[in-house]
């Protein structure tokens, strides 16, 4: 089995997961333990209307790897990411799913990788060919469709970037995160596309991937839409404005810190203090 040397945070960013998440948060602690000599599980709960909040403090109660990041506003996946990486202490930072349709496990052949091609990042994804996906054809489509888009306008030869589990070595990601703008789903083009600008080498790792959720996931026409819109916006803050060039490391881990004092985040088990 690889091993990492050094602390590896796992981030997991969590919306209406009440009914799973407690036992879910469990077994990635177990699932990434033996991956590195320290680990810890970054849960960020992205103003949930259900029982998250207190399921992930239950958690943390019983394990203390488990720490807990609350935003009061639901704002979306990317930063939801985008506090829990502030957050993060660890040499390596990994994001994962609430609902685990790819196990953290699996991190195992990600970390393999990283070592073996001496990588930035690793991204899982579902249309390497040794990858064993189980999920709706129309997802399918709209994986390949994306893909074709991106490679057009980035020219990534990364075929699959929305794939939810991702390694990466912390002095690469940290700033990164730091400077993206999108926070809902194209935010992953926004992350790759930074990452390859700063010439950071991007691998692909395979993934078993098997879908819980019915009628497609959670994506609608309108988040489609939303997609679209991110990504055209990405490509011209990269390729036309050059808006990065001049911001992506002009926030320090100070002005991080300020950031997630903003946002009413808290690392806790137990309610924040005022």
């Amino acid at each position: 089995m690889a091993h990492l040397q050094g602390k590896l945070s796992l981030i997991m960013p969590a919306y209406n997961e009440g009914e799973r998440i407690f036992e879910n948060l469990h077994l990635a602690v177990e699932q990434v333990l033996p991956l590195a000599d320290e680990v810890e599980l970054i849960v960020v709960d992205d103003g949930s209307s259900d029982d998250t909040l207190q399921e992930i403090r239950r958690a943390a109660q019983t394990e203390p790897r488990i720490r807990a990041i609350h935003s009061p506003r639901n704002e979306g996946k990317g930063n939801a990411l985008r506090l829990g990486t502030a957050a993060a202490t660890g040499t390596y930072i990994a994001f994962c799913d609430a609902d685990l349709d790819l196990a953290p496990a699996q991190l195992d052949r990600f970390i393999e990788i990283l070592q073996a091609e001496d990588a930035d990042a690793v991204i899982g994804s579902k249309m390497h060919p040794q990858s064993h996906v189980d999920y709706p054809l129309i997802r399918r489509v709209y994986s390949i469709c994306y893909y074709l888009l991106l490679k057009v306008l980035f020219r990534l030869d990364t075929k699959d970037t929305q794939t939810g589990l991702k390694l990466f070595r912390a002095p690469v990601i940290k700033p990164v995160m730091r400077c993206i703008l999108v926070k809902r789903y194209a935010f992953d083009i926004e992350v790759l596309a930074l990452i390859r600008h700063n010439h950071g080498k991007i691998c692909s790792a395979p993934v078993d991937l098997v879908f819980h959720r019915v009628a497609g996931g959670r994506i609608k026409w309108r988040d489609i839409y939303r997609m679209l819109w991110d990504t055209a916006a990405v490509f011209y803050r990269l390729r036309i404005l050059h808006y990065y060039d001049a911001h992506h490391l002009s926030q320090t881990e100070q002005e991080e810190e300020v950031l997630c004092n903003n946002e009413s985040c808290f690392s806790s088990s137990a309610p924040r203090q005022n």
